[in-house]
């Protein structure tokens, strides 16, 4: 009892001399214009320690609403990336089912036709669960592209480094699901990437199928039609012909989170394979798109108002 009397008179005799002092302060500058007398400085002193304590409060608040906007961002962006990896393998699925239905062959451009219509209306239901979840993402890939073109100023790296891994579990999620409802029928259809090349070739493939796939996506996104549906439907397009592609090199993938889910369900997701082919090789690819991006399509300059 007697420490805390103590601490708390101290704690009153430096107030009052911090009092005594900016009163004098302003003796000295401004010739008894601004404190007719020491006390009054009283207020002046406890109203700026005020204002700061209450700046303290509201940084804090700040800080802490940032760290939920991230910690749902991160929960938000697991959850479609599970529905994605769930998801996703049914494309090849139905594209047998109908195209055997209609007597024609699943990788004839009669079947690639009919996966871009299902490819469609698989990415229009993922964008919409998206917007629902507060903007959500499912590919590492695409999220940094954005990040990288200027594109997206609510994300910062901090933010990239909690939802990256988020996305990668959400993988680890989708893919077990996935695996578990499939009929044995149709098993063999749920392989998940896999390298086909050396290692360096898988690499360079990887992150130029990346590079564009999301150069796509930036200029259909920005430049292309206003019709939503028609643009996801080009982006399918895109996306079903690099996945023609690449099939005989890395898959392809194009998703390290997708990568990471089916590596994990086939016990290689602690490899360096998976860390740099389809980790590594897809962000270089995507922040190369977006650089590219940036200068062939640059922002117009704000036009100076004449006064």
């Amino acid at each position: 009892m007697l420490t805390s009397a103590f601490y708390q008179g101290s704690t009153n005799r430096i107030n009052l001399i911090s009092a005594f002092l900016v009163y004098w302060t302003a003796e000295i500058c401004s010739a008894h214009v601004v404190f007719p007398h020491w006390w009054d400085a009283l207020p002046i002193y406890t109203g700026q320690k005020k204002q700061i304590q209450q700046r303290k409060i509201v940084g804090a608040k700040l800080q802490k609403k940032d760290k939920m906007g991230v910690i749902k961002a991160a929960a938000g962006d697991a959850i479609l990336t599970s529905v994605w990896v769930f998801c996703a393998p049914s494309m090849g699925v139905f594209t047998s089912i109908i195209a055997s239905f209609l007597g024609i062959q699943a990788r004839s451009l009669s079947g690639l036709f009919i996966t871009t219509i299902i490819s469609t209306v698989l990415i229009l239901t993922i964008s919409l669960i998206g917007k629902l979840l507060g903007g959500a993402s499912f590919n590492p890939s695409t999220t940094a592209s954005f990040y990288t073109a200027g594109l997206n100023p609510g994300t910062s790296l901090l933010s990239m480094a909690v939802r990256f891994p988020a996305q990668a579990a959400g993988g680890v999620g989708g893919a077990k699901a996935i695996l578990q409802v499939m009929p044995k029928k149709y098993k063999h259809m749920l392989r998940g990437p896999s390298l086909k090349v050396d290692l360096y070739t898988g690499i360079m493939a990887e992150g130029v199928m990346t590079c564009l796939l999301c150069f796509a996506l930036l200029v259909i996104m920005l430049r292309g039609p206003r019709n939503p549906i028609v643009k996801i439907w080009m982006l399918s397009i895109v996306t079903i012909g690099l996945v023609v592609a690449g099939n005989g090199y890395t898959g392809p993938s194009m998703n390290p989170a997708n990568a990471f889910g089916w590596a994990y369900v086939n016990n290689w997701h602690n490899s360096w394979e998976l860390f740099l082919v389809y980790w590594i090789g897809p962000f270089v690819g995507a922040t190369v798109a977006a650089l590219a991006f940036r200068v062939l399509f640059p922002p117009p300059v704000p036009k100076e108002k004449k006064a």
